[in-house]
């Protein structure tokens, strides 16, 4: 079986080139946002349940589920309506 792979090189225009970056910067921060939101519940999880540390504490509910693709996904949307800026991008970037 033969594959082929393509590679395009674009060269967008000054206004083109702000907005991908803008995009970029905007899929940057929700990436991170929702990485950060999985690493504190996993931090959360591991700490001893008789001792406290003084260094840091992560104050997560323990009945709180793992906050997996699905639900960061459907929070996801309710974010775009809260905040305008989440809508600039498109859906499937």
């Amino acid at each position: 079986m033969l594959n082929l792979n393509y590679a395009y090189r674009i060269y967008p225009d000054v206004s083109q080139e702000k907005e991908l970056l803008d995009w970029l910067e905007i899929c940057r921060g929700v990436y991170n946002y929702a990485l950060r939101e999985r690493k504190e519940w996993i931090n959360s999880r591991k700490c001893k349940v008789n001792a406290c540390s003084l260094h840091c504490e992560y104050i997560i509910p323990a009945d709180q589920p793992f906050p997996d693709y699905y639900k960061q996904k459907k929070a996801l949307t309710q974010a775009k309506k809260e905040y305008p800026s989440l809508k600039r991008v498109q859906s499937q970037v």
